[in-house]
């Protein structure tokens, strides 16, 4: 609590005293919080290149500055907009009920990897879904999805029968209605507590993209690996930043940052995803995991298509009270997903 109210202290005190130090040509840093290692791919390539992108933007006067341990990813959208972070990226599953139409691109059988994804993304978003101001309080700067998730288990996955009664680590969002239909016993828990929890046998397995075999030590733990066909769903996350931060720029220094985030952060943060995947591949791989790769005329596969039946008009009917076209939106999300030019088919086909 010192730690979180000492930070916040001092981004009070750099938005008070902004534009004397621009004047001083002292650069105002953007300091942003953040989970996970600094290994994680976000850590170690999305936000180094976008604070690149953003310093070469401003010409040196906005510097990044990432701050761990101010919190779990549950807290960070409330971080920023409480001023105590001027940026954070979160996954929206993690605050249940605030976000809705995010559950969007995490529904089952789109078939893509995450760079389409996070692509198609952004550009849908803003076109079906701006108005409905579900991040109101921040500023969006980015929408991304990580790779597909998949099932990390301590028993072999022979049939989704085999995952009845099981304890399985969920993170909220769509996880939860399919979850729901295989009928696990659910254990909600932010990534970075996953590895305990299946050293310990806490939990019999856990659903997230294989990047988890690396960035997480999955590989160390979770002795099996079933790849579905497009993954079983795909998480989606958001960066924001603090209105105020931004309010205390220069106009051109405001828009500047403006014109490297969006669309191009997005489509960054997926493909570094896509990556990060093959580097967790590569984990599992050297820790002899036993990889079980589901082809998509397989009966496992045909089960889970069966299983996901009717969750898209779930989905539709449950943001029914909102002015929005739900349907008109996944339609355009999954078109222009499937029609991107792939950069790594060996995710996109998983």
């Amino acid at each position: 609590m010192l730690k979180r109210n000492a930070l916040a202290t001092a981004l009070a005190t750099l938005t008070l005293t902004g534009s004397l130090s621009a004047y001083a040509d002292e650069p105002i840093v953007m300091h942003v919080a953040t989970a996970g290692p600094p290994g994680h791919v976000q850590n170690s390539v999305v936000f180094p290149t976008w604070g690149k992108w953003i310093e070469e933007a401003t010409e040196g006067r906005v510097k990044m500055k990432l701050e761990y341990g101010l919190g779990d990813q549950s807290s960070y959208f409330t971080l920023v907009e409480d001023g105590v972070a001027d940026a954070a990226w979160s996954f929206h599953g993690y605050v249940p009920g605030r976000f809705r139409l995010t559950q969007m691109v995490e529904l089952p059988n789109a078939g893509v990897n995450a760079e389409a994804a996070s692509a198609a993304y952004w550009d849908v978003y803003q076109q079906y879904f701006a108005d409905a101001n579900e991040h109101a309080g921040v500023e969006l700067m980015g929408l991304f999805t990580h790779g597909p998730g998949q099932i990390f288990s301590s028993e072999p996955v022979e049939s989704l029968a085999d995952l009845k009664g099981q304890k399985i680590r969920l993170g909220g969002g769509i996880q939860k209605e399919i979850g729901e239909r295989l009928e696990v016993t659910a254990v909600g828990a932010p990534g970075p507590k996953v590895y305990e929890m299946m050293q310990q046998g806490i939990v019999d397995g856990v659903f997230m993209p294989t990047a988890s075999e690396k960035d997480f030590r999955l590989a160390e733990v979770a002795p099996h690996l079933t790849l579905m066909p497009g993954g079983l769903y795909m998480g989606s996350f958001a960066i924001v930043a603090s209105e105020d931060f931004l309010d205390q720029l220069t106009p051109e220094d405001r828009q500047a940052i403006l014109d490297v985030s969006g669309a191009r952060l997005s489509t960054l943060a997926g493909r570094a995803w896509d990556q990060s995947d093959e580097n967790g591949l590569a984990e599992a791989e050297k820790y002899n995991v036993s990889i079980k790769r589901v082809s998509a005329d397989s009966p496992l596969a045909r089960e889970f298509t069966e299983l996901t039946a009717g969750l898209d008009q779930e989905w539709i009917d449950s943001v029914s009270d909102l002015d929005v076209n739900a349907e008109a939106a996944l339609k355009a999300f999954r078109q222009a997903a499937q029609s991107y030019p792939v950069t790594n088919s060996a995710t996109a086909a998983r």
